[in-house]
């Protein structure tokens, strides 16, 4: 009797660990419809580009302290955290796209590899956007240990945590659903934290030190703008954008946002 319940359990064990590996993998469906929609074709002689700035008034919040004493391969001792980064009131690590209004086809992936790198025990770039299925390259340049591990929220990308020792071999991976702000961190050091972008065409960016962000090669048309930040939320303009045409659309938070 004692023999037939262990049996038991161990098939639904069994069950339950397959449940969950459906529930955080993309659907064949959704692999199915992707693979039927039209090859994205943009004419360049009416390629458009939308570009602007996104800014910041009022009081930054103060940079933080960051005790890296745990680990004595952490390079740099006591650095500074910063989520809401400013710099002549312009913000930098907001990530900005098209949220909606392109036509439903398939754009092509890039060939290159997006890299993230572990350096000093921080994650650079801090905020990344990839499109789907594009091989993402992981490299580990410290003297020490991390654990790597997303954490999406849709449940169609797989959460995974997978360690990466000193300065070995690259971890090469991709995400096969579309997701906005996954974080990534790292277990062995608590203070690590990036954040990855996922979106099944080209037309994004990441603003730089200067706030600045340019989408280029857009088709003309109408189009939902959006810019969201870890801390200070999302926002949305709607454009309408012509041939050949520079369209600028700034964006602006405050120190109310930050609150």
């Amino acid at each position: 009797m004692h023999r037939f319940s262990v049996q038991i359990l161990a098939a639904l064990l069994i069950l339950t660990l397959a449940a969950c590996n459906r529930s955080s993998a993309p659907s064949s469906a959704d692999q199915e419809t992707n693979k039927s929609l039209p090859k994205a074709s943009v004419d360049p002689a009416t390629a458009a580009t939308v570009s602007g700035t996104v800014t910041f008034t009022g009081a930054a919040p103060k940079p933080q302290k960051i005790d890296m004493s745990m680990d004595p391969s952490c390079r740099a001792k006591d650095a500074l955290s910063a989520p809401v980064q400013v710099s002549d009131g312009r913000l930098a690590n907001a990530f900005v796209y098209v949220k909606s209004g392109l036509p439903e086809a398939q754009w092509d992936v890039p060939a290159t590899e997006a890299t993230i790198d572990q350096d000093g025990c921080r994650y650079h770039p801090h905020v990344l956007g990839v499109m789907t299925g594009q091989k993402v390259r992981i490299l580990n340049s410290d003297d020490t240990t991390h654990n790597i591990h997303p954490i999406p929220q849709n449940k169609r990308n797989r959460e995974w945590n997978r360690s990466q020792g000193p300065k070995a071999e690259p971890i090469v991976t991709s995400f096969s659903a579309e997701e906005v702000m996954i974080p990534i961190k790292c277990n062995q050091h608590p203070w690590m934290k990036m954040y990855l972008n996922v979106l099944t065409h080209p037309f994004f960016a990441v603003t730089t030190d200067n706030g600045k962000f340019e989408l280029k090669g857009l088709p003309p048309g109408t189009y939902t703008v959006a810019v969201v930040h870890e801390k200070l939320g999302e926002q949305t303009q709607q454009i309408t954008i012509g041939p050949k045409e520079n369209k600028a659309t700034d964006f602006s938070y405050s120190s109310a946002s930050a609150r």
